[in-house]
């Protein structure tokens, strides 16, 4: 089966524009993005701070089954707009990758379903190439699955 979450990446272009649409209604699908509690669930992730406004800041990490934490992520928001754009830094720690700007736009196609665009810019076109030769494709469909799953749910 084709995976729902698309992702274009350009030779030469230090950037990926991803895409899905969900069958949610739009502030659903922001709510996924902005309320600690539900990016908790659909990222796995334990959310150590989230402060959805303009100038705010998040920190998010996972530990495995003995405490240790194994990844650690973080960044801040530099423009808030509900249920339209978020746009942030994300850093992951103690990774090659650097810092990236996340833009992030959510679209109502009608009622029920919605359309995330996530314009994702790295450093250098060297450092998009090696995200993309982890499962990064994989895991960003999985996560975009549970997050349609669990908010779904939230709906009913």
């Amino acid at each position: 089966m084709e995976p729902k979450t698309k992702i274009k990446a350009e030779n030469g272009k230090q950037e990926l524009v991803i895409t899905r649409e969900f069958d949610l209604p739009l502030e659903l699908l922001f709510k996924a993005y902005t309320e600690p509690g539900i990016v908790a669930q659909w990222m796995g992730t334990k959310v150590v701070k989230l402060e959805s406004k303009k100038q705010g800041s998040y920190q998010f990490e996972t530990a495995d089954a003995k405490g240790n934490v194994v990844f650690q992520a973080n960044g801040v928001i530099h423009e808030f707009s509900p249920n339209r754009k978020i746009t942030r830094t994300f850093e992951m720690e103690n990774t090659p990758f650097g810092v990236q700007l996340e833009i992030y736009e959510f679209e109502s196609l009608n009622e029920d379903t919605c359309k995330l665009t996530m314009h994702v810019i790295y450093e250098t076109v060297a450092q998009r190439d090696q995200v993309l030769q982890l499962p990064f494709a994989q895991g960003i469909n999985m996560a975009h699955n549970r997050l349609q799953d669990i908010v779904t749910k939230l709906k009913q």
